[in-house]
């Protein structure tokens, strides 16, 4: 029975030892080995199962793979002085992992390392530039409109950059990218991941912002008052050349109806003229004379000797 403890015994020793002995690199891991905290060999960047020495060596796992670095929101002054708040965030990876181990040993140290790179050269470059350059990419396109001349001039009077956004970002991975290699760290992108005005300035940048929207409405809105003027002008104008047109026309047809009017009247006249003066005779008693009318009429007159001689 004893026998037995003894062979349980050396079976658990050897399976630790064997235990201790292995470790699995996974897919997008790397190691370094370290024998009493010194490194040994070379880095292990196959996945899969590789052997230690039990007890004495150590195995430390790092990221293959791309790594976040998101840094805090800070104030930093552009070059016209204006203060700014800037949240940048960027890519890194470790490329060297021994190197990585030695200087920095381990993601908490490196991220430590890059809030004081990143952070430092974003500062520096946000103060070489004035805010428009720090905001922008590249210059307003003009837009020429022969309606439009004040939009061309409000363009036309846009502060024109030599250097964007892009390029800043560009100057700041240009410089950060060697020191960063000193630490076995790849930087891959950096970007500013929002840029804001600080809460003391952001009131009256907002009543720029506003006093600048209402002025150009009310432009707009005169712009629209002339137009209407002058659509109504021409629809008044338009108006007064229809009736003009109409009343000529009027005029035309009813000059026509006179004329033949009167030819049918002169007709009838050469028919009989007896009869047609009679008949216009009636049509003036008709329209001149009502009830209360009293007439006085000579006997030599054209009207009397229809009423007295029938």
């Amino acid at each position: 029975m004893r026998r037995e403890y003894v062979y349980l015994a050396v079976l658990a020793v050897m399976l630790f030892v064997t235990m201790d002995g292995t470790y699995v690199v996974e897919e997008g891991r790397q190691a370094i080995i370290t024998q009493f905290g010194d490194p040994k060999g070379d880095p292990v960047t196959d996945p899969g199962l590789h052997f230690k020495l039990p007890f004495v060596q150590k195995a430390n796992f790092f990221d293959k793979r791309f790594l976040q670095w998101d840094g805090d929101a800070d104030q930093m002054p552009t070059k016209d002085k204006r203060f700014i708040s800037v949240d940048t965030y960027a890519r890194w990876r470790i490329t060297d992992p021994l190197l990585f181990f030695q200087r920095l040993r381990d993601e908490r140290g490196a991220q430590s390392r890059l809030d004081g790179i990143l952070g430092g050269e974003t500062r520096n470059a946000i103060a070489r530039h004035d805010l428009v350059e720090v905001v922008r990419s590249s210059n307003r396109e003009e837009v020429t409109t022969s309606k439009d001349s004040e939009s061309e001039e409000e363009t036309s009077n846009l502060q024109q950059i030599t250097k964007g956004r892009k390029d800043i970002i560009r100057s700041i991975l240009e410089t950060a990218a060697p020191r960063v290699q000193d630490f076995g760290i790849e930087l891959i992108d950096l970007q500013f991941k929002r840029i804001n005005y600080v809460e003391e300035v952001q009131k009256d940048v907002f009543a720029r912002m506003i006093a600048e929207r209402k002025r150009i409405a009310a432009r707009y809105r005169s712009e629209g008052e002339g137009e209407a003027a002058r659509i109504r002008g021409e629809q008044e104008r338009e108006l007064q050349r229809i009736q003009s047109e109409a009343y000529r026309s009027s005029q035309m047809i009813r000059g026509e109806a006179d004329g033949k009017a009167t030819g049918i009247y002169a007709k009838s006249y050469n028919q009989d003229a007896a009869f047609y003066a009679f008949t216009k005779s009636m049509e003036t008693f008709e329209s001149g004379v009502d009830s209360s009318t009293t007439l006085v009429l000579t006997t030599k007159g054209d009207l009397l000797k229809y009423l007295v001689r029938p």
